[in-house]
């Protein structure tokens, strides 16, 4: 099958006395047919070429839906009279929602069956799921299209029955006052940034909604929510390096929200509430992070004290404030932590976890007055496994560990960290897995995974479907590159602006490290990244394209200039504050010297695949479309160059499970023909 031609159709754009060519900015064009005929064309073209992987695809799918238990239930959370819990069902792609009055043995009662709401939809997410303090009602919003524009439902769970209240593109921000008759919500401006607040009664229209709250600058995100004490709704401004929140009783909700502290330019704050203070974590003075406590009633600036004061060595992420415990999580050493502060003793420990390199994520903890926090707890051997942590005794109280079928011995599987040396002298952590018995011979293939970006971090967890790479001879590895925050702060700022090519070349030197030690070699590395994660596999392979066998980019961020000079693209003017804005000429030289895009060149490139979804409102399809029609027309190889366009989706890629299953199987099928071994 011949290759997909994009037609070259010239395109100028004067920045800084220079003239910018793109021969592919007519791809933006989302509602012209032929743009539409070239996706498809490039989506037939690469379900041609890949038409021999599809007996293992099929395998690969087989056996990872062998190992999940398609039929499960989440454990079931207390919240008030009713314990609340999803589950799914066999052959269902969606979660269902239940709870039960009183106690674990009485009859169930489903909520929300995701499945119901999807029924005849190419695509379904559910946005906010929240119950009124009278547990009598639930709002929720559905996206249909992967646009990442929700509307809102409210059903009275008593009858079962959706009220008349509809409320239509929104944002996800929802919170319920303390009347049970009042919702606050958000909407998105034109560049889909979350900007208003609403306050909805119910039985009301949504034409005769009260704008409460309007944040005009287009750098700030807004987002709503209520303190686990159920006292105060918070909204939280906030750009990629200052933030304002402004608070409410959330007993009065007809009153005007107070500003807690002003914005101060390059300060974040996030607040909790406990008692007569509100706890207030920032990065006032403190790189690392800091907790602050003021008065409720007078919380300006000058009445902060500190509460924890800052620690070099310690990142803290969030707090969560219960009646006897402020809880602290936290990166140390390069691993998460949880510190236990006691407000009755005034005195904190860390919890102590069962491996040296772990990750875990919060759980539903909504009662304010419970001694014990719920987490989930996952290592790159173990599987994921829900903990009660009792504050008080300090134990650990298993919930439940989310079995393996097909027979998963964890004994079978070892990982290990390693230490790359950057250019610059730093030591960059890497997470390995592995089935043992491999050697280090040079000749494994290995599949190398990073992000690198925003200060988001890459912890290392247990992927059932990663053991189809596993038992094929595969070693997954992490790189935790700079521009994440797996070292604390500076981590994340030593990858940003006009230091971003640390990240790049963190990578590569991550890469080198592992083929110097003989885990891979060059034509059996396989890199992988998705969204900013794609940029890195755009600039690193402009880099050093010899030194990879094959490239997974997801959804890639790649029109770098491009996309960050039109400010009414969605999270443009945001992301100033993440990359630069490049009507500053030296950040316009910076940026433009590692854009994937604009720096491709004649030159062999790896195989590589490319996704892309047409509604993403994240990275635009025309990234990843643009890019590829310029590596085609300039490439000097013969390898693979696929881009797989999903049609009814947005970033996320497909919504139901066994759909995101086929995509990652299809995914992994690139990359054992590739560079790995043959299906076994």
């Amino acid at each position: 099958m011949k290759k997909p031609i994009a037609t070259k159709k010239k395109h100028e754009t004067n920045v800084h006395q220079e003239v910018l060519l793109d021969d592919y900015y007519w791809l933006r064009e989302k509602e012209n047919p032929e743009v539409i005929q070239y996706l498809e064309e490039e989506n037939a073209y690469t379900e041609a070429m890949t038409a021999s992987y599809k007996e293992l695809e099929e395998t690969l799918y087989t056996e990872m839906v062998g190992r999940i238990q398609e039929t499960d239930l989440s454990v079931p959370v207390k919240r008030g009279d009713y314990f609340y819990y999803s589950r799914t069902e066999e052959g269902k792609n969606y979660s269902i929602y239940c709870r039960k009055f009183n106690s674990l043995e009485a009859e169930e009662e489903i909520i929300l069956d995701g499945n119901a709401l999807a029924e005849g939809k190419k695509f379904f997410s559910l946005g906010a799921f929240s119950v009124s303090e009278n547990q009598q009602l639930l709002a929720y919003s559905v996206d249909f299209d992967g646009s990442e524009v929700y509307d809102i439902y409210i059903k009275d769970l008593a009858t079962g029955n959706l009220l008349e209240d509809q409320i239509k593109a929104c944002g996800r921000s929802l919170v319920w006052a303390n009347d049970n008759q009042t919702i606050f919500y958000s909407t998105l401006d034109e560049t889909h940034r979350p900007y208003r607040l609403y306050r909805h009664q119910l039985s009301t229209l949504q034409a005769k909604d009260e704008l409460v709250f309007e944040e005009p600058d287009a750098a700030y995100f807004l987002y709503a929510y209520k303190s686990k004490s159920k006292d105060y709704i918070f909204i939280q401004l906030g750009s990629k390096v200052t933030s304002e929140v402004h608070f409410l009783d959330a007993n009065q909700p007809n009153a005007p929200f107070r500003v807690l502290n002003k914005k101060v330019q390059n300060e974040e704050y996030s607040v909790s509430h406990h008692g007569d203070s509100f706890y207030i974590l920032t990065n006032e003075n403190a790189e690392n992070f800091k907790i602050m406590q003021v008065p409720c009633d007078a919380p300006q600036r000058e009445n902060r004290k500190t509460f924890l004061a800052h620690d070099p060595k310690v990142l803290i992420s969030d707090i969560e404030a219960f009646e006897d415990y402020l809880v602290i999580y936290c990166r140390k050493e390069g691993n998460q932590a949880i510190q236990v502060y006691s407000f009755k003793t005034q005195e904190a420990y860390y919890i102590n976890f069962p491996e040296p390199v772990y990750t875990f994520w919060g759980g539903s903890n909504p009662n304010f007055y419970s001694k014990k926090i719920r987490f989930t707890y996952s290592s790159l051997i173990t599987p994921r496994t829900v903990f009660d942590f009792h504050l008080d005794s300090q134990e650990f109280e298993k919930k439940k560990e989310y079995e393996v079928l097909g027979g998963y011995e964890k004994e079978n599987y070892t990982s290990e960290r390693l230490w790359a040396t950057a250019e610059d002298g730093t030591q960059i952590p890497i997470s390995l897995v592995y089935k043992k018995g491999i050697k280090k011979d040079g000749n494994n293939p290995l599949q190398l995974y990073a992000y690198g970006s925003y200060g988001s971090s890459t912890d290392p967890y247990f992927s059932t479907l990663r053991l189809s790479l596993l038992d094929r001879g595969f070693i997954f590895a992490i790189a935790h590159i700079r521009g994440g925050s797996e070292m604390g702060r500076r981590w994340y700022l030593d990858g940003k602006f006009l230091k971003k090519k640390n990240t790049f070349t963190d990578f590569i030197n991550c890469a080198e490290h592992l083929i110097k030690a003989q885990y891979t070699q060059a034509s059996k590395l396989a890199i992988y990244g998705g969204s900013a994660g794609g940029l890195l596999m755009g600039a690193v392979i402009n880099m050093r394209p010899d030194l990879f066998g094959a490239v997974v980019a997801a959804v890639p961020f790649v029109d770098v200039i491009n996309t960050m000079l039109d400010e009414t693209i969605p999270l443009t003017i945001v992301e100033f504050e993440e990359w630069g804005n490049p009507k500053d000429e030296v950040y316009y030289k910076y940026m433009k010297s590692y854009s994937p895009y604009d720096n491709v060149e004649a030159k062999d490139y790896p195989p590589i695949l490319v996704t892309a979804g047409l509604n993403d409102p994240r990275v635009q399809y025309w990234e990843p479309a643009k890019w590829v029609a310029k590596l085609r027309d300039l490439k000097t190889d013969q390898n693979l160059l696929l881009l797989k366009t999903n049609m009814g989706a947005g970033h996320g890629g497909a919504s139901g499970r066994y759909e995101a299953i086929k995509e990652i199987a299809f995914n992994y099928s690139f990359v054992i023909k590739t560079v790995g071994t043959l299906a076994k």
